[in-house]
């Protein structure tokens, strides 16, 4: 008789989604506390594992890009580079393009600004910029060109 799971996949499914969406209202929060900051991380983080346990490689590789966001507004570079990383390379793996695949070299290109690495910076906007181009939806591409613009290059 097989065990069952501590969690369930239903329970996974919701704290993944409801810990990205937390995530995403700190990362919003103009008087983000230190206390905020802490809370962003570890959101961002188990939202990931939940979407580990029972996603799609889809849905990991948006967990991996919002962590790496997450390190690259605290001015992380070193962390925000490791998950941008991991998001490209599930990307690549998996086949995933689109807006996700942009949205991978837009993670590398913000984590090398954070770095102060201008070389790496400009190779992975001109790959979103180009990326951007076949992004289908075209309010989605605006929105992505309009992410790519907040990076300080």
């Amino acid at each position: 008789m097989s065990e069952e799971p501590l969690i369930s996949k239903k329970v996974h499914e919701r704290l993944a989604k409801d810990l990205f969406n937390l995530t995403w209202s700190l990362l919003d929060k103009e008087d983000r506390t230190k206390d905020d900051d802490l809370k962003m991380i570890h959101a961002a983080h188990a939202s990931c594992y939940h979407w580990g346990e029972i996603g799609t490689p889809l849905q990991f590789e948006r967990g991996e890009w919002q962590i790496s966001r997450v390190y690259a507004v605290l001015g992380r570079s070193e962390p925000a580079l490791f998950h941008a990383k991991n998001c490209l390379e599930t990307c690549e793996k998996n086949a995933i393009g689109d807006f996700d695949i942009a949205f991978a070299f837009e993670a590398l290109a913000r984590a090398y600004a954070v770095e102060g690495d201008e070389t790496n910076l400009a190779k992975y906007m001109a790959k979103a910029k180009d990326a951007a181009k076949r992004i289908k939806d075209e309010g989605t591409k605006n929105y992505f060109l309009s992410e790519l613009k907040t990076i300080d290059v």
